[in-house]
């Protein structure tokens, strides 16, 4: 008898699994119909040694130190502070839009302060700002709009911005100085050995067993278990009773190239809508490996019904009044509890997905929330202070070379069920909120 069933071997099924092992002494059976652990942070050395991340670039950020210091149980870390250029008029430019981005595009030398009356002139006023035009518009002008937004707004979710809620392009910053991280937060950093290595540790307890390549219908009644833990679509689960919620998909093109470099920064985004993918990723620049080849990949978006993984809830109200159906009945459903993107319907990055796990157990166990939740970070002389200012006290550590081929250990399958070869998707704010890091 397990005390516990646990669909979905991602951040939230792996990071509960590891929490109701080592700290309840729960006995754990964590299913995935995928062939490995990690959901989409699954990483894996490519036929030339080369570590890549077959679900897209992967990077992890986060503000919340308990986070980081949960996961520094199974890895290091290599620092890696995320920058993104956007191809637009011929030139590399930084995103999210500063100093730079402007005088580059233009040819112009504005000062921070020179920059803040560019903006303010360009801006159109929008009396009542309701779609994502609205807010960039009234925000930068039509032309930067234009130029970075709209064509990678339509190509990621085939819809025009001025049919998004304001919501979703609202977070999206622009700056002033010429800080071009992509990210500020206080903790910026990639696993030493990959997500791989650290699933592999996180999940290295007599009280787990795994089985993957194992569809969670096949043995919900053929292994004896007394609580179910969902992380799988709601919908599925629900089988569809309110038909299938509806999301963006993504489709990837890996390449190795015989150059030890591709890109000046990890990433480059397209926003021409002539360009067919939204952006280029080179891996060694995210891993910090030293290899003679690299390896890039381009993502396209496309409607999940197509590429079968559902990556991007669609941030429209008709998805969102179809979700809370199905909310109602996980509300109401008893010995089930639901986490994570797919079975909350909610575009979270990892750190969110591992906050949320963490705060499930807690639930599960019957740990009161502390009543002070004022965010704490370490400092620059490593002392705990509320709001201090963004740093990233994380030791430096070697990169990494090109080494051998690292085997993902996972406990011994049961005969229970018959492998499948479904694969499901469980990857990083709820989407209304926040449009994917392009």
């Amino acid at each position: 008898m397990f005390d516990y069933l646990i669909v979905g071997a991602g951040f939230a099924g792996s990071v509960l699994a590891e929490r109701l092992a080592s700290q309840a002494d729960k006995k754990v059976l964590l299913i995935d119909r995928r062939s490995h652990i990690g959901g989409n942070a699954y990483d894996k050395y490519d036929d030339h040694g080369i570590l890549i991340h077959p679900y897209g670039p992967h990077i992890f950020h986060t503000n919340a130190e308990r986070i980081f210091s949960y996961l520094s149980q199974f890895t290091e870390w290599r620092p890696y502070e995320h920058r993104v250029l956007a191809q637009v008029d011929g030139k590399l430019l930084p995103i999210p839009i500063n100093l730079d981005t402007v005088n580059k595009l233009y040819n112009l030398n504005l000062t921070s302060e020179q920059l803040e009356l560019w903006f303010r002139a360009k801006a159109e006023p929008v009396e009542n700002v309701r779609t994502s035009e609205d807010i960039v518009v009234s925000k930068v002008g039509r032309e930067l709009y234009e130029k970075f937004i709209r064509g990678y707004t339509r190509k990621q979710w085939e819809l025009d911005p001025s049919e998004l809620d304001a919501s979703v392009l609202a977070r999206i910053p622009t700056r002033l100085n010429r800080d071009d991280r992509y990210f500020t937060d206080s903790f910026q950093a990639m696993p030493l050995h990959g997500y791989t290595r650290m699933f592999e540790k996180m999940l290295k307890n007599p009280n787990i067993k795994i089985m993957l390549n194992t569809d969670w219908r096949e043995v919900r009644d053929m292994v004896p278990f007394k609580h179910l833990i969902f992380s799988g679509p709601v919908d599925e689960y629900f089988d569809y009773k309110f038909g299938k919620l509806p999301y963006r998909g993504l489709e990837f093109k890996h390449e190795t190239l015989d150059k030890e470099e591709a890109l000046p920064v990890g990433v480059v985004n397209y926003p021409s809508e002539d360009v067919p993918y939204t952006r280029v990723t080179e891996f060694k620049k995210l891993t910090g490996q030293q290899h003679h080849k690299t390896s890039v990949v381009y993502e396209f978006s496309r409607d999940a019904s197509i590429t079968g993984d559902p990556y991007y809830p669609i941030p429209r109200p008709a998805a969102t009044a179809q979700y809370n159906q199905y909310k109602e009945l996980a509300d109401a459903t008893p010995g089930v509890t639901f986490v994570g993107r797919l079975a909350t319907y909610k575009y979270y990055n990892m750190d969110q997905v591992v906050g949320q796990a963490l705060a499930t157990f807690d639930k599960l166990m019957g740990i009161r929330e502390p009543d002070n939740k004022e965010k704490i970070v370490l400092a620059g002389n490593g002392a705990a202070t509320p709001h201090a200012p963004a740093a990233n006290p994380i030791p430096t550590r070697k990169p990494i070379v090109a080494p051998a081929r690292v085997p993902v250990a996972t406990a011994a399958a049961s005969t229970a069920a018959a492998a499948t070869d479904t694969m499901t998707g469980g990857s990083s704010v709820p989407v209304a909120a926040k449009q994917p890091a392009p």
